[in-house]
C-alpha cells in the first residue's frame, strides 16, 4: 500500500516539473517560407465567365398582329429540362385569338347571308327594270309604226305622232340607261360586300395561323435554357408578358461549347486570338479543361447597367466535350498571355519595396538576410527574379524582423 502511494506521489511530482519547464519555455512563431523556383513562368490573366453553346437554336415569341393583344405566357418548359423534337416548350394564352376566331366566323355567316339576300334583290330589281324597258320598247315601236302609217294624215296629226315617237325614244334611252346604271351599282355593291367577306376570311385564316403560332415546339432535341426576363430579373415563367420576336429559350448544341468572359480595358491589350486558356468550372473545381481564344471584341461595353466600368467581351472555345459542361455554368478562366522559360521566380508575398528598390528576406544558416533583387515580369501569384537569388534559395513570405519583434513582446 505504501509503495503505491510513493509511486503516485512521484508521478505527480514529474507532471508538476514538466509543467513548470513548459511554462518557462519561450514560444516562437514559425516564419512561412518558399523556395526559389526555376522553370517555365506564365504571364496570365484570371477572369470569371459563363459557358455558352457555340451553336444553338433560339426560340422566340411569335410575331402576331397587334389586333390579337399582348403575348402572355401560360406555360413554359422548366429551365434545364431535356426536350425532344416536336415537344411543346412554350404556350401563350390563346383566349384573345380564339375570341377573334369566333367573331370572324359569326361575321362571315352574317355577311354571306347578306350577300345572298343582296343578289336576290338585285335579280328582282333587274327583272323589274327589264320589264319596264320592254314596255317602253313596245311603246316606242307603236309610235314608230304610227308615224310610218300617217302619210295620209294632216300635218298637225303627223307632228303629234312625230313628237310621241321622240318621247318614246327618250323613254327607251332612259330605260336602257337605268338598266346599265343599276348593273354598275349592283356590281359595286357586290364587289364591296365580297371584299368585306374576303377580308374577314383572311383575318379568320390569320387568326387560325396565329393560334398555331401560340404553341412553340422544339425543332430538335436538347437542353432548354430559359432566357432571363430583365423586367423581373428572373427566368421567364407562366404569367409573364413579352413582345413579339423576343428570345425566350435556347436549345444549345452541347457538342461544341465556349466560355464568354469580360476583360477589363487595362488587360485587353494583352489578349489576342489563339491564346491558350485553362478553364475550371466552379461547380466541380477539381476538373480543368483547355480552350483557345477565338474572338476579341473591338468595342468596349459597360460591365453592367449600373456601372461605368468598360470591359471587352472575349470568347474562348473549349477543346473537350464533357457531359458535365452545360450552358450557364460559371467558370474561372486563366488566359496564358506569355510563356517564359528557364527563369527564377518567387511568390509576390516574398517581395518588399523600400526606397524604390526591391528586397527579399533570404534564409541563411544564422536566420534571414535582407537581399536586394532585380525583378522582371509578374503574374497574379509570382514575380520573376532576374538577379539576387539562385535556384533553391529559400525566402520568407513575411517580414521575419516583424515576426521576431512580435514574439519578443509576447514572451516578456
Amino acid at each position: 500500500m505504501v509503495n503505491y502511494r510513493i509511486k503516485g506521489l512521484a508521478a505527480m511530482l514529474c507532471c508538476i516539473g514538466a509543467l513548470a519547464v513548459s511554462c518557462g519555455k519561450k514560444t516562437e512563431t514559425q516564419v512561412p517560407e518558399a523556395k526559389v523556383t526555376k522553370g517555365v513562368f506564365y504571364i496570365d490573366i484570371y477572369e470569371e465567365g459563363e459557358i455558352e453553346a457555340v451553336n444553338s437554336i433560339n426560340l422566340s415569341s411569335p410575331n402576331i398582329p397587334w389586333r390579337f393583344g399582348n403575348l402572355k405566357i401560360s406555360n413554359i418548359v422548366t429551365d434545364g429540362d431535356e426536350v425532344q423534337a416536336g415537344d411543346t416548350v412554350i404556350t401563350f394564352d390563346p383566349a384573345e385569338v380564339r375570341k377573334s376566331i369566333l367573331d370572324y366566323e359569326d361575321r362571315l355567316i352574317v355577311s354571306n347571308a347578306e350577300l345572298e339576300k343582296m343578289l336576290a334583290q338585285h335579280e328582282l330589281q333587274m327583272e323589274e327594270l327589264s320589264a319596264d324597258y320592254e314596255v317602253t320598247r313596245i311603246s316606242h315601236e307603236i309610235s314608230r309604226m304610227q308615224l310610218e302609217s300617217a302619210s295620209h294624215e294632216s300635218e298637225i296629226k303627223k307632228r303629234e305622232i312625230q313628237l310621241n315617237l321622240e318621247k318614246a325614244d327618250i323613254s327607251l334611252a332612259r330605260a336602257k340607261e337605268q338598266i346599265e346604271n343599276r348593273r354598275r351599282i349592283q356590281a359595286e355593291e357586290v364587289k364591296k360586300k365580297r371584299l368585306s367577306i374576303r377580308q374577314d376570311e383572311e383575318r379568320l385564316e390569320e387568326a387560325h395561323n396565329t393560334l398555331n403560332k401560340l404553341f412553340v415546339v422544339a425543332p430538335s432535341p436538347g437542353i432548354a435554357i430559359v432566357s432571363r426576363n430583365y423586367s423581373t430579373n428572373t427566368k421567364y415563367q407562366a404569367g409573364d408578358q413579352c413582345w413579339s420576336q423576343q428570345q425566350l429559350i435556347q436549345l444549345p448544341d452541347l457538342s461544341k461549347l465556349k466560355a464568354k468572359v469580360n476583360i477589363n480595358e487595362v488587360d485587353i491589350s494583352q489578349v489576342t486570338k489563339g491564346l491558350k486558356v485553362q478553364i475550371r468550372p466552379d461547380a466541380f473545381s477539381d476538373s480543368t479543361f483547355t480552350g483557345t481564344v477565338t474572338t476579341v471584341a473591338n468595342l468596349a461595353q459597360n460591365k453592367d447597367n449600373k456601372s461605368k466600368i468598360k470591359v471587352f467581351p472575349v470568347e474562348i472555345v473549349i477543346d473537350q466535350y464533357n457531359k458535365n459542361l452545360l450552358p450557364g455554368l460559371t467558370v474561372s478562366c486563366r488566359i496564358i498571355v506569355d510563356e517564359l522559360k528557364n527563369v527564377c521566380y518567387v511568390p509576390l508575398e516574398a517581395l518588399y519595396m523600400e526606397g524604390g528598390k526591391s528586397y527579399v528576406y533570404k534564409k541563411t544558416m544564422g536566420g534571414y538576410e535582407k537581399v536586394e533583387v532585380q525583378t522582371g515580369r509578374a503574374n497574379s501569384d509570382y514575380i520573376i527574379i532576374e538577379s539576387g537569388l539562385d535556384e533553391d534559395d529559400t525566402v520568407a513570405l513575411t517580414d521575419p524582423t516583424v515576426m521576431a519583434k512580435k514574439d519578443k513582446e509576447e514572451n516578456k
